[in-house]
């Protein structure tokens, strides 16, 4: 459905040259050489260069300069300087055409070749994250608020290390390259520390020097941190983010909220205590959900925000990325207009310990 469209629109305006040419014809034949309609024809090859290439500008400039020799013909202007004035503009604007075709042509050239980049980027900075960590199952969404663009400054990450499976979701404030480069700056610095790092607190410290000593100006980043072994409870640890999901085994919804919050990575503050990590129960059958303020900032007509604990029953689907999917496209529903935020949603569960297969929500 979303390709009809885009290609219905192309067809129009790959037919509109001709049906220009056409009707200036009939017009002119109609009207007599009297209203001066024949210079008008030189619109077939004008459209002609804004779809198609310079072969095809040059086609349709051709066809323009006879049907221009042989109105003029009809009409007898070429006793007068009309007639040839009306072929020069029609020689006049195929070569506008022609050119602004190959121009076109080049910059489509460089932006594949930049989108080619940008790919192989994304899939650097924000790779897929692993289908099974330790005892879970992960699964993850992004968009993008930026058009046509696969990253910007939400970032997520599944890390199995000797301490458990560590994860990480954050939002760079700001937009752009320079977000970008920050989540690059915060992902690299994880994905090194999660490995090393015997609790969650070092971790985030180690995230916090990182990010204070490479990120200029007054850029920072929003995170929470978690950290699931096999027993059944989550830790977490919290800087500024919107606290995490957990859809219990009865389909009650928690928002489990921090002790207190620890500065943006980032902003340099030095607090004596450092981050205090907090344990959540979380146990198989019940679902761990990490998202940015894009999900729940996400604003209907009216204004109001997406009620996320309320569709909570979304992801009731037995397959993680089935559920993650229905509920990025209730966000998308709910919204007016394009995102206005980067949205990131990481949704994860426990495999079931006998099968290793996912364990369903609610069991």
């Amino acid at each position: 459905m979303t390709d009809r469209k885009p290609s219905s629109n192309r067809t129009l305006l790959a037919w509109t040259p001709a049906v220009v040419m056409a009707v200036v014809a009939v017009t002119d034949v109609v009207a007599g050489p009297s209203v001066g309609f024949l210079p008008l024809v030189s619109l077939g090859p004008a459209f002609a260069g804004l779809v198609g290439g310079w072969r095809r500008t040059v086609v349709f400039g051709l066809a323009s300069l006879v049907l221009c020799i042989a109105l003029g013909l009809y009409d007898g202007l070429f006793d007068t300087r009309r007639g040839y004035t009306a072929m020069a503009s029609v020689a006049g604007v195929t070569g506008v055409g022609v050119a602004a075709a190959v121009m076109r042509s080049r910059r489509e050239a460089e932006l594949a070749s930049v989108r080619s980049i940008a790919e192989v980027a994304q899939r650097v900075l924000l790779r897929p994250v692993p289908l099974t960590a330790g005892p879970l199952q992960a699964a993850v969404s992004y968009t993008s608020a930026v058009a046509e663009a696969r990253i910007g400054g939400d970032l997520y990450e599944v890390v199995s290390s000797p301490h458990g499976v560590r994860v990480i979701v954050g939002d760079v404030q700001g937009k752009g390259l320079a977000a970008v480069e920050t989540a690059a700056v915060v992902l690299g610095a994880f994905r090194e520390a999660a490995y090393d790092e015997p609790t969650l607190s070092g971790l985030g410290e180690r995230l916090e020097r990182s990010a204070a000593r490479e990120v200029e100006g007054e850029k920072f980043v929003t995170a929470v941190l978690a950290e699931i072994r096999s027993g059944r409870e989550a830790v977490f640890v919290n800087y500024g983010h919107p606290a995490p999901m957990i859809v219990r085994s009865d389909g009650t919804v928690d928002f489990p909220q921090p002790p207190s919050y620890a500065p943006p990575l980032g902003l340099g503050v030095d607090v004596s205590e450092g981050p205090r990590p907090y344990r959540v129960r979380f146990a198989p059958g019940e679902q761990l959900l990490l998202y940015t303020d894009g999900v729940t900032e996400a604003r209907d007509q009216e204004g109001r925000f997406f009620p996320l604990g309320e569709r909570a029953h979304l992801l009731k689907d037995p397959d993680a990325h089935r559920a993650l999917e229905a509920l990025r496209e209730d966000i998308a529903q709910h919204s007016v207009g394009a995102p206005h935020d980067d949205a990131a949603m990481l949704l994860l569960r426990y495999l079931d310990p006998e099968t290793g297969e996912p364990s369903p929500p609610g069991e």
